[in-house]
């Protein structure tokens, strides 16, 4: 898959499989192009000592995620949780952002 070629960002969602055949989910902490790799947070993984670790992977060991249409709010507040143990500011912050767009659009608010 020709990941580099198409629009990446910091966050995307991904499942692969680590160079001793693991299968792995997780999201891009940093991309390198010129490498054709990113940085991968692992926050699921057959190998349970690999939760939680953040591992290089290149771009044809790697699947992106496709995005879920409508999170709901326990979702978020499950990301929230997890932005918040891996101390990663802007995406609490995105995800705090979306979680008081659905909130004002269930009460009805329009922003």
């Amino acid at each position: 898959m020709k990941l580099f070629e198409g629009n990446l960002k910091v966050g995307d969602w991904f499942k692969g499989k680590s160079r001793d055949g693991e299968l792995i989910y997780g999201y891009i902490k940093t991309i390198n192009p010129s490498k054709k790799a990113a940085l991968i947070n692992v926050v699921k993984s057959d190998d349970e000592k690999m939760v939680g670790t953040t591992i290089g992977m290149m771009d044809e060991k790697i699947e992106k995620l496709p995005l879920q249409k409508a999170a709901h709010e326990e979702q978020i507040l499950s990301l929230i949780d997890l932005a918040l143990l891996t101390k990663d500011e802007a995406w609490f912050i995105e995800l705090t952002a979306e979680l008081k767009r659905l909130q004002d659009k269930k009460q009805g608010w329009h922003s």
